[in-house]
């Protein structure tokens, strides 16, 4: 179908709703396609209302539209594939900045498989073949690609260097061996190498233990730490008992869990030598020791709030970061609204913005304790995530929540689902167009709820947070809106 030099658009050949390459494409009577699976899913959840709309356009229909599959769509599509697999393979074997070059090549230099010792000189696939095919070429010696061959050659004699002189540490050639390291003590290389290969796994295997060793402190330290937020969960359920008697009956027994745990096991054997990995162990465990004393002095010490009021204590303004938008989504009412737009925007080049997922991330980033409402028009997803989550292509290390640095809650019109490295939670609870985010980032508390003329707690999440957080916002298909509203 797609002629040959023309340029595909991977992007107007890719699903607005899911943003993947259209899989078994159909059409809806507005002229717009998506995948079979997609659009069905999409008329799915509308079918309680009656309505079936366009994702895209918002056309609708209350009677359900029959989609048609549109076989050129999906011609055009495979041969995106092909192109994309032949360019692919072009850019592949190409030499670039990094790689070694064909040293035989004229013109555009191709990528080297191997270097010639004896030639001192690197060669693509298709130049190497004589080295296996000519019976004098095939007793050259062949070793990875090289940038360093010359390196190789003594600079007085041109002889390969394939002596190692004990005297003097150095590599030389036979000759070098009847002139200036005359008399020195010689080995061939090959046996130079071996020894010091003894000396090197030798070395590796000293480390290794020692490595064992300091890992089986760090994980007496975490169990310790489980331990305390086991105890935590333990105290915050009797703090939320409404039966006062039944309060005082098990408080005498569950206060005592506030007392410390002593870990006497824990023995350091001096290490001797690695200064450096000395310093850094004491410096992790004088970390530790300090998270294992903030962890007693917050989460035994402070109450979580309950009420709305009290969350509003913990509220602040949050704006969302130009340099990070998708070029779909459009910022309005001073960088805290959010809206799915067509029309791509005019945001210049920055290495933090999201490239293909409909996605924005906060201009704050948010420590201790923190509390933010976002109004939503449709699916919204509601997230936060470390800064350094992947920004470039559509894979999932740039998905909210589809990675280990982003948790995300999915709003969608009568459902909710958690996100987490991957693995879906579905969450119940009454709809609302406002979510209320409560982040406790000492404490490792991240919650969700749905706001209405009350708080609804819709999911919680108990876990270490390792860096500072950014809220995000992700938006799903053209015409839906957040807005992350001011505190009140």
């Amino acid at each position: 179908m797609a002629q040959g030099g023309a340029q595909l658009d991977p992007l107007k050949f890719s699903c607005s709703i899911c943003l993947d390459p259209l899989k078994d494409p159909v059409t809806v009577p507005c002229g717009h396609s998506y995948c079979s699976n997609c659009i069905k899913r999409h008329w799915d959840e509308e079918q309680n209302k009656g309505i079936y709309s366009c994702p895209l356009c918002g056309d609708k229909s209350r009677r359900r539209p029959d989609l048609k599959k549109s076989v050129v769509l999906a011609e055009l599509v495979e041969d995106l594939k092909k192109t994309g697999l032949q360019a692919a393979a072009a850019d592949l074997c190409s030499a670039g900045p990094e790689d070694v070059a064909c040293d035989v090549c004229s013109g555009r230099k191709l990528k080297a498989i191997k270097s010639c010792l004896v030639c001192v000189a690197s060669y693509c696939e298709e130049h190497l073949h004589g080295h296996y095919e000519a019976a004098p070429l095939k007793k050259h010696q062949l070793v990875e690609p090289s940038k360093k061959l010359q390196e190789k050659i003594c600079s007085l004699h041109d002889e390969v260097k394939k002596i190692f002189c004990r005297t003097d540490q150095q590599c030389i050639c036979y000759l070098c061996t009847m002139d200036q390291h005359r008399g020195h003590e010689t080995v061939p290389a090959a046996a130079e190498r071996r020894q010091k290969q003894k000396e090197l796994e030798g070395s590796r295997l000293n480390i290794q233990q020692r490595i064992q060793e300091r890992e089986k402190d760090v994980k007496q330290l975490q169990q310790e730490i489980a331990e305390l937020k086991r105890k935590d969960v333990q105290l915050e359920q009797l703090a939320h008992t409404e039966d006062h008697t039944q309060f005082l009956h098990s408080y005498t027994s569950v206060s005592t869990l506030s007392e410390p745990t002593h870990y006497s096991s824990i023995q350091t054997a001096p290490l001797r030598d690695f200064e450096d990995v000395a310093a850094a162990v004491s410096e992790s465990r004088d970390k530790l020791q300090d998270i294992l004393r903030e962890t007693e002095e917050v989460l035994l010490l402070q109450p979580q709030p309950e009420s709305r009021a009290d969350f509003l204590q913990y509220s602040q303004q949050i704006t969302l970061d130009p340099n990070s938008v998708n070029r779909h989504l459009k910022l309005s009412d001073g960088d805290r609204k959010v809206t799915f737009t067509e029309e791509v925007q005019p945001y210049s080049d920055h290495p933090d913005r999201f490239t293909v997922w409909p996605q924005v991330l906060s201009r704050e980033s948010l420590t201790g304790r923190s509390y933010w409402e976002v109004e939503r028009r449709g699916w919204v997803g509601v997230a936060v995530t470390y800064k350094n989550i992947s920004r470039a292509g559509r894979g999932e290390e740039c998905g909210f929540g589809f990675n280990d640095k982003s948790w995300a809650l999915y709003c969608y019109s009568d459902s909710f689902s958690f996100y987490h490295n991957n693995i879906h939670t579905p969450v119940s609870g009454p709809q609302s167009s406002r979510v209320g985010v409560y982040l406790d980032h000492r404490a490792g508390i991240l919650s969700f709820y749905s706001v209405s003329e009350t708080m609804t707690l819709l999911h919680r999440v108990q876990t270490s947070f390792t860096q500072p957080l950014h809220a995000g916002i992700r938006l799903y298909y053209s015409g839906i809106s957040a807005e992350l509203l001011k505190p009140e």
